[in-house]
This record gives C-alpha cells, structure tokens and sequence, in this order.
C-alpha cells in the first residue's frame, strides 16, 4: 500500500542512514573507497552497483564482467540494507518510503538488483527484487526507471 495509511499493517520503516558515508559520496568520493571505510552502508554498494551496470547492456550482448560485479554490489547492499531494516524494527514487510531519503541506498541496490538479474536471465530474481520494491513502496520502481 503505497499510501502508508493501513491502520493494521506495520507503520513505515525509517532508516537512519549513515552520515558520513553519505556526505563522502556526495562531496565526490570514490564509491570504492567508501564502501571500504563504511561496509554497512548501502548507499555506498548503490553506488558502485548502478556504475558497474551503467552501459553495461549497450550492445548484441550485455558485458557480462560488469553485469555480475553490479550483481555483487547490489547483493552486498541489499543484505546490509536487510540487516538495518531489521534493527528498525521491519519484519520482512511494510512500507520503506522512498521519500525517506535513508531508505534510498538500500532501495537502489534492491532495484540494481533487479536490472542485473534481468541481464543474466535470473527472472525469478527479478521479479522478486520487483515485488520487494513495489511492497516497500511502488514509487521507488518509477524512480529507479524500472516500470
């Protein structure tokens, strides 16, 4: 429920983020060196996710070195994202708004997720990172450009 207003279901889970990451990458650092420093932080793999990814389906075949790197940033982010969504409280399901600007990091790496199961025909991958966003919050699919 994208509305958040489901008096019965789990209220939306707020990440904290993590500050200093978050202000290396924004001030330029190199994702690499971040993800090194701050491990936990899922904005950081997104970011190395979605660099790895980017041009990597331009051609008759995708390249496959780049597709499973992004694999590996997005699952490393995705499961550090897991854990902290947890320690806030989420059971497995509810909102993660993506307005939240927190949730981002984790969100962007379920959706980098979903682009390099896509391009190594892990469909039922796909699907689920689809479906984990939409639940979380289906605006998140429209903002990651994969509706």
């Amino acid at each position: 429920m994208t509305s958040f207003g489901d008096l019965l279901g789990p209220p939306p889970t707020l990440l904290t983020g993590d500050d200093d990451a978050e202000s290396d990458l924004l001030n330029g650092a190199d994702p690499a060196v971040v993800a090194a420093a701050h491990p936990s932080a899922s904005i950081a793999w997104a970011y190395l996710a979605e660099a790895a990814l980017a041009g990597a389906d331009k051609g008759t075949e995708p390249d496959l070195t780049r597709v499973t790197a992004g694999y590996a940033f997005a699952r490393t982010g995705y499961h550090r994202g897991l854990d902290q969504l947890r320690r806030h409280g989420w059971k497995g399901y509810g909102p993660v708004p993506w307005s939240h600007e927190e949730n981002r990091g984790f969100l962007r790496c379920v959706g980098a997720l979903a682009r390099a199961a896509q391009l190594i025909g892990e469909e039922d991958e796909y699907l689920r990172c689809l479906d984990l966003l939409n639940d979380s919050d289906a605006r998140a699919i429209v903002e990651l450009g994969l509706d």
